[in-house]
């Protein structure tokens, strides 16, 4: 029986492109095909949050032919591209093995089916919604979302289920441990810009990866709680999510998460 015909990168970057839509992403994001050549044969893919040299080896390693990274490489107008500094290396070497490399990034945050949806949607959110609409957006989408829990929680007890779902032995929590929490906003990664919006849209907390000193101030002034599980940990499960996207599109494929990147922020 013969085999079926492998696809190529631009097949997988079309499916990409209609599953999580490029006018999504933010206006100073670098998103969509980065590196390589649309007509090559793609017979493994390697999915990863951050394309780093543990990660770019493994790619190489494992004969990877396309990478599917959350954050862009590169990410800024590249003037050179040289082994003097680490994205330009690690560009270098990759496109030296053939591997291209495809970033959704912002606008994989906010699709119909991204990051901050399935993070309400694993809380068991209903009535989830864009926390920023884009004006005019033909689907109704947006940046970040927001949703009501099936039953109010405590902030503390919220924390303790976050930390069950994304296997964390602590998060940042800013508000009173008692404060009850019904609606929730979502924002992946570094998502203190997202409070003024969290709080407009009547939300009582904010999940986010990170946000700064006062950012975090600016929330407990507007009595919006936050529950900060890390950039890493917010973000990481949305690109496994992935992955097992693109095996179900795509069947003659070998696909997978990368198995060596890791947060860079431990515990002491």
């Amino acid at each position: 029986m013969p085999s079926l015909p492998l696809p190529c990168v631009g097949d997988v970057a079309t499916w990409l492109r209609a599953e999580y839509p490029l006018r999504l992403a933010e206006s100073w994001d670098n998103v969509g095909l980065l590196a390589g050549d649309e007509r090559a044969e793609v017979a493994r893919i390697m999915t990863c949050l951050t394309i780093t040299p543990e990660s770019a080896e493994e790619a190489i390693q494992e004969q990877a032919n396309l990478i599917v990274t959350h954050h862009p490489l590169p990410f800024h107008a590249l003037k050179r591209l040289t082994t003097e500094v680490t994205s330009t290396r690690l560009l270098w070497h990759l496109a030296r093995a053939g591997v291209a490399v495809y970033s959704p990034h912002t606008a994989f945050d906010s699709a119909a089916k991204g990051i901050n949806q399935l993070t309400l949607e694993r809380l068991g959110c209903g009535q989830i919604r864009p926390l920023v609409p884009r004006l005019n957006d033909p689907d109704g989408l947006g940046a970040g979302r927001c949703g009501d829990l099936p039953a109010a929680l405590s902030l503390l007890d919220l924390a303790a289920r976050i930390k069950t779902l994304y296997d964390l032995s602590s998060v940042q929590l800013v508000g009173a441990p008692d404060r009850m929490v019904a609606r929730c906003a979502s924002a992946c990664g570094s998502g203190g810009s997202f409070v003024a919006a969290a709080a407009d849209n009547h939300c009582d907390l904010l999940l986010t990866g990170e946000a700064s000193f006062h950012d975090c101030l600016e929330a407990r002034a507007r009595q919006l709680s936050l529950i900060l599980v890390g950039h890493y940990a917010s973000e990481r499960f949305g690109v496994e999510h992935l992955a097992t996207q693109l095996r179900a599109q795509f069947p003659t494929l070998q696909v997978w998460p990368s198995r060596h990147e890791s947060d860079p922020v431990s515990l002491g």
